[in-house]
């Protein structure tokens, strides 16, 4: 793959690149670039993340090496959202539904570095630094950075502080030449970016994924189950969810249903050589098939597709998508209740 293809591929489904110069310098023919991204060990992993999933397997395809950072300290620091006694149980969850979710997206797991943070976060190396930079950044300059990733209350914690300073250190730490995560991420890396080049650090290019809409549109919340889809929901949960979705005719803007569309289930079609077929009664034009999602926006935008018809197929879609990783899940009742006691019952 040639040092243009390569660049295509990475920019694709990526709402902002930082900076554009900085990652052609990294995609020459034979360069093989580091690329890191991190997942805090929180909250059930969800739909939004798969799409995230997705697009490692395009880093891959594009020869990147990539690792994935399982940030079990961090997921304590954010305002306790990971109790210290769970962050084990957590992170090995966190690690088996991602590695399904590559391979079921079309990659390889087995080519993915998987770190931990406690593993070097500890370390006098990584402390030292640490320190640093929390004498070198102001306080206010950290909550920017980081007021669209942490939990900030009427009462920050100097954890909520921490976060963003050790996530900055984490790409140094890892040596990547690549930081990958959501936009809301982006004050983090900007501030990696300032910061990391006084300890003599390179900074990092920074790629940021578009963050989906919810169901019930406006932003995809964790916390609302109807907002999104679960990795362990069946089809007929999957069904209801998107029938009672968010999802006016002609409108693009918000509708997450279409995003399904765009950033997970077409890349995953064009992966299997595969097309989105929607089933139709005759008398409302019959089945029609796609094989890009450009031409089923277009058909929706201009009300040629209505919604009544989209939502069962992308429901479909979605089941069959997931079917491997709720499998996975499932197979092992023990990863879900260790990790989330309280809602799935202590073992």
């Amino acid at each position: 793959m040639d040092a243009e293809a390569r660049r295509e591929l990475v920019l694709r489904h990526i709402e902002e690149v930082v900076t554009d110069t900085e990652l052609t310098e990294l995609l020459t023919d034979d360069a093989v670039p580091t690329l890191y991204v991190g997942y805090a060990p929180t909250g059930e992993m969800h739909i939004g993340h798969y799409t995230t999933m997705r697009k490692l397997v395009d880093f891959l395809d594009a020869g990147i090496d990539v690792t994935v950072l399982i940030a079990d300290l961090h997921a304590h620091l954010d305002d306790e959202k990971s109790p210290f006694d769970l962050l084990e149980a957590r992170s090995e969850y966190y690690q088996v539904a991602i590695e399904t979710m590559i391979d079921a997206a079309g990659g390889h797991a087995s080519q993915v570095q998987f770190v931990r943070g406690s593993e070097f976060e500890l370390g006098s190396p990584y402390t030292l630094e640490l320190y640093r930079l929390a004498t070198e950044t102001t306080s206010s300059r950290a909550m920017r950075a980081a007021s669209e990733v942490v939990r900030q209350g009427d009462a920050p914690t100097v954890g909520g502080l921490l976060y963003p300073l050790m996530q900055a250190l984490d790409v140094a730490a890892l040596d990547a030449d690549i930081a990958y995560g959501g936009i809301d991420q982006r004050g983090i890396y900007m501030l990696a970016r300032e910061i990391l080049p006084e300890l003599g650090h390179e900074k990092p290019t920074c790629l940021f994924a578009p963050l989906l809409s919810g169901l019930d549109g406006g932003k995809m919340s964790a916390s609302e189950r109807t907002s999104k889809v679960d990795l362990t929901d069946d089809p007929e949960t999957i069904a209801e969810k998107l029938a009672d979705a968010y999802c006016p005719a002609g409108q693009v803007e918000e509708n997450g249903i279409l995003e399904y569309l765009e950033y997970l289930v077409f890349p995953v079609l064009t992966e299997e050589e595969k097309s989105f077929v929607i089933e139709r009664p005759d008398e409302y034009g019959g089945s029609i098939t796609y094989e890009t999602y450009a031409d089923l926006e277009a058909d929706f935008v201009a009300e040629e597709l209505h919604p009544a018809d989209l939502k069962p197929a992308v429901a479909t879609a979605i089941a069959d998508l997931l079917a491997p990783v709720r499998e996975r899940i499932l197979d092992e009742p023990t990863l879900l209740a260790t990790a989330y006691p309280d809602e799935y019952g202590r073992v």
